[in-house]
Parts: C-alpha cells; sequence; structure tokens
C-alpha cells in the first residue's frame, strides 16, 4: 500500500470559505511541542486500530461493492495513520537518536503487519475485485478509472492473488525487510559520526580554503579539541579537503573513509545485511513468479523491467566513459607536473580537475560561494517559481517546529488560495541521515465534503552550516541540490487531485524525478543566477563574466559525473537482476548471511562495464542508502531517465526563446505537477510536450 501515515496537535489549521469557483480548503500543520519519545507507539497503536476499523467498516458493508463505497472509500482510509508516519519518520530521518531508533524497531513491524493485513485481506479483495471486473461498464472519470486501477494492481503485486502458503511467507519477508533497512540506515549513520579525523598541524591543510578551515576548527572546539581542526565523512566536511587540499595523503584517507562506510568488521557492517535483504528481495519476486526483484519491482514503471532500464543505462554509459577516460588522461598530465610516475588515483581526481577547470574557465569555485548564500538562493528558487506560475512563499512566523533550523512557509495561489505549507531543514546533524530529499508529511486530496486537504511539504539538506563569521555559503552543486529539493516540494504542492493515493509525487519511480531535475537546467540559467547569486558582504549581484564562466564550465568533467552516477545505477540493477535459481544455489553452498561476496560483487559489476579505476562509484554498496533504505531498489537508473525527460522538458522552454514562458509553464503545470498519478505518465508527457522524449537533448547537455 502507499504510506499510510494522528495528529496530535495542530500548530496552524486553516479552513477557508471559497467563491463557488472554488473548493473551500483545509491545510493543517503538526503542532511538535506536543510529539514526545512517549507519545509515539501509543500515536501509532491509536492509528493502526483506527485503520482496521475502517477496513472492518468497508468489508461489512451489506451493499453490493461500489466504486465509492469500496474504492474511495480505501483511497479514505489510513489517513490518521499516514499523519502519524509523516512526523515520525521525518523526525527520525532528521533527529534518529537512539531512542528514535528504538521506537522505529518497535512500530516497523506494526505498519508492516497493518498493511499485510489489508493487501491480503480475500473479503476487501473481493469487493475491490468485484469492481474492478465491472470497470468498463461504470463510466468512470479518467481520475476515477485510475484510481481503480491503481488500487487493484496494488492489490495484486502485493499478494491478493497469492496461495494462503505463499501469503504467509510474504508476510514474514516483508517483516523482515521492514527491519533490515531500519537497520542498514542505522549504521550508514553510526559510521558515519564514529569516524572523526582530527588535524593538529595547520601546515598539514595547506591549499584549504579559510572557510573550510574555520568550520573544522569550529567543529573540532565543539567535540572537546579547541585548536585542532575535525574532518568526518559528511560531505560537507570531506569535499573542499578532496577539491583543494595538498595534502595528497590526507586526501586519501577521507575519501576512504567516506567510501567504507558500513564495510568493517564491526557491529555497523552492513554486509550480512546486503545479502540476508537481496536474498528475500529474490525470494519476494519469485513469489509473484518473476526471476528477479527488478522486473518484479518494475512493472508499472515507465521502463516495466530491468532490461529496458539497463539498456537506456548502457546508452548513457559508454559515451560517459569515453568522456571520462578523455579527462583521465588531461588529469594524468597535470599530476605528472606534480609528482613525476606517480598515477592517478580516486583521492586526486576533484584535486586535479579544479585545478584544471581554473586553468581553462579561469573559474575557483571558491570565487563563487560568497555569491551562494543559501537563504538567496532560496528566495531565487521562491522567486522563479512566482515568475513561472504566479505563486507565492512567504515565511510563516511563530510556529512550532521540531528543530531551532527548520523554517515555515506558506504558499498561496495567484488568486490567494492556499497551497499548502512548506518547511526547510537544510543543515547538518549527527542524528540526521546524510543527503538532501523531500518528504511529505500530509497528503493532498479532497473530501467527500468537497473540501481540499493541501499537503506540508518539507526539504531536508546537508548544507554548510554558518561559522561565526559568515553564513551558509553553497557550492554551485549545493544551489543545484536545493533546485532539485524544491522541484519535488513543488510536484507536491501544486498537485491538484481527488484521492490522496495519486496526489503529488505518488507516480512511478522512473517519473518522480522529471519534477526535481528540471528544476536544474534553472539553477545556471544566467537570467535566474541574478535573482539569487548576491555577494554576501557587499550585496552586489555575481559579474556576468564569472557568471560566463559557469555556463561555460558546465560540460567540464561530465565525464566523470555521469560515470560515477550511472555505475551506481548500473550496480543497483545488476544486484536486483540476480535471479532466484542463482541466489538459491548460493544460499545452498554458503548460507543466508554470505551467500553473496559484496566486495567481489561489486567489483566484478562495475569493472565488467569497464569501470575505469580513478573513478569511485557515487555509492558503494555498504552505503548505499538509496537502495537498501529509501525504496530505490532497481530504481537508480530512474535519475538517467527522468534526466532525459528533464532535458527535452526544458527545451520546450527553450525553443521559445523565453525561459520563463508563462505559457509552456502553464502548460506543464496543467499537465505533470498537478496531476499526480492520475494517468499514466507516458501519455501525461506527450500531452505536455506533443510528442515523448528525445534522448538527444540530454547527451547535448552534458557534451557526450
Amino acid at each position: 500500500m502507499n504510506k499510510k501515515i494522528l495528529i496530535l496537535g495542530m500548530s496552524a489549521m486553516t479552513l477557508l470559505a471559497c467563491n463557488k469557483a472554488q473548493k473551500p480548503v483545509a491545510c493543517q500543520i503538526p503542532d511538535f511541542s506536543q510529539w514526545t519519545v512517549e507519545s509515539y507507539k501509543p500515536a501509532f497503536e491509536k492509528a493502526i486500530a483506527a485503520y482496521n476499523a475502517e477496513i472492518e467498516a468497508i468489508v461489512a458493508n451489506a451493499e453490493a461493492p461500489t466504486f465509492q463505497n469500496t474504492i474511495v472509500a480505501l483511497d479514505r482510509s489510513g489517513l490518521e495513520l499516514q499523519n502519524v508516519e509523516g512526523v515520525f519518520f521525518n523526525l527520525l530521518e532528521t533527529d534518529g537518536d537512539q531512542q528514535m531508533n528504538e521506537i522505529a524497531e518497535e512500530v516497523t513491524p506494526l505498519i508492516t503487519e497493518c498493511s499485510d493485513n489489508i493487501v491480503l485481506n480475500e473479503a476487501l479483495f473481493a469487493r475491490v475485485k468485484a469492481v474492478y471486473d465491472q470497470k468498463e461498464s461504470l463510466g468512470l472519470t479518467p481520475e476515477q478509472a485510475r484510481l481503480l486501477e491503481v488500487t487493484y494492481k496494488n492489490f495484486e503485486m502485493n499478494g491478493a492473488n497469492l496461495s494462503e502458503e505463499k501469503k504467509a511467507r510474504l508476510r514474514e519477508i516483508n517483516q523482515e525487510l521492514g527491519l533490515l533497512s531500519l537497520k542498514f540506515g542505522q549504521n550508514v549513520v553510526a559510521e558515519t559520526n564514529s569516524c572523526q579525523r582530527f588535524i593538529k598541524n595547520e601546515e598539514e591543510l595547506k591549499g584549504l580554503p579559510e572557510g573550510a578551515k574555520q568550520a573544522a576548527a569550529e567543529e573540532a572546539e565543539a567535540a572537546g579539541h579547541k585548536g585542532e581542526w575535525l574532518f568526518t565523512p559528511k560531505r560537507t566536511s570531506f569535499t573542499p579537503v578532496l577539491q583543494y587540499c595538498e595534502n595528497r595523503e590526507l586526501r586519501k584517507q577521507l575519501l576512504l573513509d567516506y567510501t567504507t562506510r558500513g564495510n568493517h568488521e564491526n557491529a555497523n557492517d552492513n554486509k550480512v545485511v546486503i545479502n540476508k535483504t537481496l536474498a528475500l528481495r529474490i525470494e519476494k519476486a519469485a513469489l509473484f513468479g518473476y526471476d528477479c526483484p527488478a522486473d518484479y519491482i518494475l512493472q508499472d514503471a515507465m521502463a516495466h523491467d530491468g532490461k529496458t532500464a539497463r539498456a537506456l543505462l548502457q546508452q548513457v554509459w559508454e559515451p560517459s566513459l569515453e568522456a571520462a577516460k578523455r579527462e583521465r588522461a588531461a588529469l594524468q598530465e597535470l599530476l605528472d607536473q606534480d609528482l613525476p610516475g606517480e598515477k592517478l588515483q580516486p583521492w586526486d581526481w576533484w584535486f586535479y580537475a579544479e585545478k584544471l577547470r581554473k586553468q581553462k574557465y579561469d573559474l575557483d569555485e571558491e570565487q563563487i560561494k560568497p555569491y551562494l548564500e543559501l537563504k538567496n538562493v532560496r528566495k531565487g528558487v521562491f522567486d522563479l517559481a512566482h515568475k513561472l506560475w504566479g505563486i507565492t512563499i512567504e515565511p510563516k512566523e511563530g510556529m512550532a517546529v521540531y528543530h531551532p533550523d527548520v523554517e515555515v512557509f506558506v504558499v498561496k495561489n495567484t488568486d490567494g488560495g492556499l497551497l499548502g505549507y512548506f518547511l526547510t531543514d537544510y543543515f547538518p546533524r549527527d542524528t540526521k541521515r546524510p543527503g538532501a530529499w523531500m518528504n511529505n508529511m500530509c497528503p493532498q486530496f479532497v473530501d467527500d465534503e468537497g473540501v481540499d486537504h493541501r499537503p506540508v511539504i518539507v526539504n531536508v539538506g546537508n548544507f554548510n552550516k554558518p561559522t561565526a563569521g559568515k553564513p551558509s555559503l553553497l557550492s554551485m552543486d549545493d544551489a543545484e541540490t536545493l533546485f532539485h529539493e524544491f522541484g519535488h516540494a513543488l510536484h507536491g504542492l501544486l498537485t491538484e487531485c481527488t484521492y490522496q493515493s495519486l496526489s503529488g509525487t505518488n507516480v512511478p519511480r522512473d517519473f518522480v524525478e522529471l519534477p526535481s531535475q528540471l528544476m536544474e537546467n534553472w539553477c545556471y540559467a544566467p537570467e535566474v543566477m541574478k535573482t539569487y547569486a548576491f555577494h554576501y558582504e557587499t550585496g552586489e549581484v555575481m559579474p556576468d563574466s564569472l557568471m560566463d564562466k559557469i555556463v561555460a564550465a558546465g560540460k567540464f568533467n561530465q565525464g566523470f559525473v555521469e560515470t560515477e552516477l550511472l555505475s551506481a545505477a548500473i550496480l543497483d540493477m545488476d544486484y536486483h537482476m540476480i535471479t532466484f535459481e542463482q541466489m538459491q544455489e548460493a544460499v545452498a553452498a554458503k548460507g543466508i548471511e554470505n551467500w553473496l561476496d559484496v566486495n567481489a560483487f561489486e567489483e566484478s559489476s562495475l569493472y565488467g562495464m569497464g569501470m575505469i579505476p580513478e573513478i569511485i562509484v557515487r555509492y558503494r554498496s555498504t552505503f548505499y542508502n538509496h537502495i537498501f533504505t529509501t525504496g530505490y531498489e532497481a530504481g537508480y537508473y530512474s535519475y538517467t531517465w527522468s534526466a532525459v525527460l528533464d532535458s527535452d522538458a526544458f527545451h520546450a522552454f527553450v525553443e521559445t526563446g523565453d525561459l520563463f514562458n508563462q505559457e509552456v509553464a502553464a502548460k506543464y503545470r496543467k499537465e505533470i505537477l498537478s496531476r499526480g498519478n492520475t494517468e499514466d505518465p507516458a501519455v501525461m508527457y506527450r500531452n505536455f510536450r506533443g510528442k515523448d522524449a528525445d534522448a538527444k537533448y540530454l547527451l547535448e547537455k552534458k557534451g557526450l
């Protein structure tokens, strides 16, 4: 089922009476001040009981099954649980201390059991099937027809048609997978936090920018090592060292600290977790008659199966790898000048790429950062949304939030109607998992009384914290990430669906990245940069000459970027194309905990595709959160699939000569952003673009 997520309290509740042409609107933000560690489990138990009662009422209905009393009633059910989940799991990801982790381990089996009890409820499925079998004669609207199709398929994909024996085994598998996912994520956070490198001699940091040194000094002082510098496997900590520090050994140590997380023989070792997870996923796919997890997982995606997804990756992989080889040769030449006879290593790539970028384009990332103050970049993306769609995003003061770093904004439509609330949580914490993401705390839907319930959306990041002397300053990559996650937020905020299970980002995984990646294109457009790139000290806009250099350098090092990304996507797909027969034979020989040599498999996958050793895959297996905790298994390819879509979609604006073309923007909002999963994504894209997406625009954009 979709994640079924009780609001203990509300810190903002809006119910607006609108004119006859508009729906009345309701929106609520959780009152985080009322949530305590003691309140979560009782809230889950209460919400699950309410959900079960709603399901029992549907099944016990003496009337014949209809679209309204079965399919719509099912879509309306579980909202109380969905809201509890929206609060708890957002906090688990952003403030996941030991108590929260223990609660997660207690409630995850309860949620899994609740979900299984619904999709494996024979009487409920019989009602759903009775409606489904009449679908041609019901006179449904396209959205209603889509809801019926998605609902039926959801039951089918989750075991409703399985035998009783297979259903029982499926329940066991789902319980185990839920706990393994938690364990994997907890291990990654523990590994990240346990690895600290203190530098005592400033000479060892030669070349490192002053801002990065100051941040490291403040981190060291906070850890009780005043006068030293602290570096960790968090990207905001080690990336500047890889780019600028002349200390080759320190670069090596920090990169290995990052890339070996979860791969040590200790309590946080994720290799056994991976073995068990993959074996269970493969067995689960086999229960449904699929040879491998990829084919089972992707049956409703745009790609439909693993072979199709991998073919797309291969299409982009080959030119990317050739470009990376050319880049390697250029970087080796620079290394030869410094260290004759030495071979380029992964910990050298970023350092010499930065040198080469400076030589070719007279561009140094440290020139850029003073112009990218986080609040200005965020305001820039808000202004862009206003130019394209007329929406306004304003601060909402006095709200109870779950952490002092969190800010709240109210989002309104062109007519002043409420679209939802938007929260940002941008700075790293020891209790926050790495990366950046969007969460939907409350879904959008229209209830039976016609009230449009608007969403509460959160963007989470791990950008540089402000220091004593500077605000939070971003790199261009950070700015791109902020634009990306805001694209997901727009997808959630601009949705206009009747049914919550179809609204917002509840779309196939290889379509969900289109709105986010499309926003990245505007990030680098000079017309947009002039709205957010202001020097944090002088307030002056970034000079045209510097913007021109950034644009000119846009295709620089793209062989590395794409190879690093694609190798992770192919590794993911290779894991999830292991067949049941292959797994079963290996488990019989070596046992469930060691049937797969994770490091050997990873090496075989990477070098089997021709990966060059100077580049390390973006996510090595033992800290690959996307595919082992966040639901992107057999789905990391979707970033590349969506990149084809977003490059083609952005060209719709380029073709008009106006990147703020409101006619194109309105059509994109109407056909994509507002529609959720109310139609086949391929059809929605053709409705917007008038054709299928062309991969040539991606290859051109990347210089491939």
